[in-house]
């Protein structure tokens, strides 16, 4: 495959020192050199070099990244293995040699709307019918909707509950964030984008519940050049705001926030989770928290590395517990789920909203 000249500064430039070793939750949980950011940068230079073939074990290899971005904290030289191996994803894409797995996903999205193939549930359906038009949205997204619609419904009650006005698509489109993190921004990631960003271009204001949705909107569509008439916001953000012109009592319980690396790396937002929990309790940090946070769980990859995903989110477990956690509480659908299934005794798990609905 051919590598852009940038990407082939990034991946020549990388020393593959062991400075962010330490830091790669699949890496981690697997405890295979292969899965580290080190030894990635290693087999796509000698792809880049035409050393060796771009192999099915290479191409393997490199979906076995999260793009949590977490190497990159470490990273003293600052090269970005992110970018190289989302462009590695591309190459397989346009070479046809993505994996079976992958293409099962992305003929998902073709034919369904969403890389789990998932019908929306008649709990959400008729929740959603309840609500009357509003120039404010909140989009929920395909893990939400098809995977944890009950905490989807526990969102809009509780903004309707803080007196919100806001509306729910029943048939809402694909952000296009399963597309780039499957093959990056590929044409028919692209036109994805664009049929969703005309959607969101009758609102206002479009809230995302799950970061992955925001993260895309925020950053990506920008990088393509394709806008969004509508301010978007973070739920966090949101939710933060709101908040502020609410009399709540504080409560006596510890909230410990589980960041997701999508908002604190990719969209340096940190401080709305603590907002939110400083004002309906106390907070108390993980030892890895902020732009350091660790990565628990991506539902994408819990469709093709479901036993490595469930070790991620034990490893988170294991931060929590050495920090003696009462409550976690998250931010990020996929961390949610995949929390909820590891989740050790004596330690309640909770979304945001259920944090907050709990307080009120």
């Amino acid at each position: 495959m051919q590598f852009t000249q940038k990407s082939r500064e990034h991946i020549d430039s990388c020393r593959f020192c062991w400075m962010c070793h330490h830091v790669c939750p699949i890496g981690n949980a697997t405890g295979l050199e292969r899965n580290t950011a080190r030894a990635r940068a290693l087999g796509l230079s000698l792809v880049a070099r035409n050393a060796v073939e771009y192999s099915e074990d290479i191409i393997n290899n490199v979906y076995e990244c999260s793009l949590c971005g977490g190497c990159m904290t470490d990273c003293v030289t600052g090269w970005d293995p992110v970018m190289f191996v989302k462009e590695a994803r591309l190459g397989a894409a346009l070479d046809g040699k993505l994996p079976d797995y992958v293409m099962k996903m992305i003929e998902n999205v073709q034919k369904k709307g969403n890389i789990y193939g998932a019908n929306l549930g008649k709990a959400l359906s008729d929740k959603i019918k309840t609500l009357k038009k509003s120039d404010t949205l909140l989009f929920l997204g395909a893990d939400a909707r098809y995977k944890l619609p009950k905490c989807a419904i526990e969102a809009i009650d509780l903004l309707k509950k803080l007196g919100v006005s806001f509306t729910v698509l029943e048939n809402e489109p694909d952000s296009g964030y399963a597309m780039d993190f499957l093959v990056s921004a590929s044409a028919e990631t692209k036109e994805i984008a664009e049929k969703c960003a005309s959607t969101l271009s009758g609102f206002k204001t479009v809230i995302c519940y799950d970061p992955q949705d925001a993260k895309i909107m925020k950053r990506e569509y920008k990088e393509w050049g394709i806008k969004v008439k509508a301010d978007v916001v973070t739920f966090t953000e949101f939710l933060a705001k709101t908040l502020k012109k609410q009399k709540i009592k504080n409560s006596k319980f510890v909230f410990t926030p589980q960041d997701s690396a999508l908002l604190a790396r990719d969209l340096e937002e940190t401080e709305p989770i603590r907002e939110i929990l400083s004002k309906i309790g106390t907070v108390s940090e993980m030892l890895l928290n902020g732009k350091y946070t660790m990565l628990a769980g991506n539902l994408i990859m819990n469709e093709y590395m479901p036993e490595v995903m469930e070790k991620v989110a034990k490893n988170r477990w294991e931060n929590a517990k050495n920090m003696d956690t009462k409550i976690l509480v998250t931010e990020n659908p996929a961390e949610y789920i995949l929390l909820k299934k590891t989740k050790p005794a004596g330690i309640e798990l909770l979304t945001l909203e259920e944090a907050v609905s709990k307080c009120l």
